[in-house]
């Protein structure tokens, strides 16, 4: 398994020992893993970066004292724009522990780093992204790959060989059937079919009424002629079974 991680550290050198201390963890304790390393040694650059690219990493390793914005900083930016990418703050001092945990990092260290300490961070972020990946699937969109956790689809709709994925702020065109989609998303209890065409995520259902579904994005979705009594009982099944 490959896990994508984000290094922010404004010294080099530390960024150097940074990878130095994840390729030990690696090889000491998880040698079945592999790590693609981004680097960068402002945070500007990094939300930049975040900005750009749509899937996230699989962890953020942050430092906090940074020229320009701290890590505090760019932290808060990540949240704010609903990125819940998992973050270690690695600092000086204690001194912004507090903010730290108002951001949702999953952990603090402060360096110089230790061996023990940084192995003990790795095991509890490892854990953190493997029920992530759990929660996650990956798709093949035009000519990269995109991760996407299963509570951001709200309803796919077939369109010939593609589905169309809608997000709550974005659509995406995926080549793919609505049989082969709905077979990957079927393993996540949410998902649903709505006659051919439709793979509903239940989670984002407003209101089901005769013949539409209206989501929690303002779209809604028609239930084909005849079949509203099967959805709503399928709704309804799972929304009691979810008490």
């Amino acid at each position: 398994m490959t896990y994508e991680i984000v290094l922010c550290d404004d010294d080099l050198e530390q960024l150097g020992r940074i990878e130095e201390w994840l390729e030990l963890y690696r090889c000491e304790k998880n040698p079945h893993i592999q790590y693609r390393i981004i680097r960068f040694q402002n945070a500007e650059e990094m939300l930049i970066w975040f900005d750009e690219e749509k899937n996230l990493p699989d962890l953020l390793l942050l430092d906090i004292f940074m020229s320009g914005k701290t890590g505090i900083d760019a932290a808060e930016e990540l949240r704010k724009d609903g990125r819940h990418v998992p973050i270690v703050f690695l600092t000086t001092s204690k001194e912004h522990a507090l903010s730290a945990y108002e951001v949702d990092a999953i952990q603090y260290l402060v360096k110089p780093l230790e061996k023990e300490k940084f192995y003990h961070v790795m095991d509890i972020s490892m854990e953190v992204m493997g029920k992530r990946q759990e929660k996650s699937i990956v798709f093949k969109v035009g000519n990269s790959y995109r991760q996407l956790m299963q509570d951001e689809i709200i309803y796919c709709e077939s369109e010939r060989n593609y589905q169309i994925v809608h997000l709550a702020d974005e659509v995406l065109k995926i080549r793919i059937t609505a049989k082969e989609m709905f077979e990957r998303l079927r393993r996540f209890s949410q998902f649903t079919r709505c006659g051919t065409s439709y793979i509903i995520n239940m989670n984002h259902i407003v209101k089901v009424d005769k013949c539409e579904i209206f989501m929690d994005n303002s779209s809604s979705v028609f239930i084909p002629k005849n079949r509203g009594a099967e959805f709503k009982k399928k709704y309804f099944e799972y929304y009691f079974s979810e008490e």
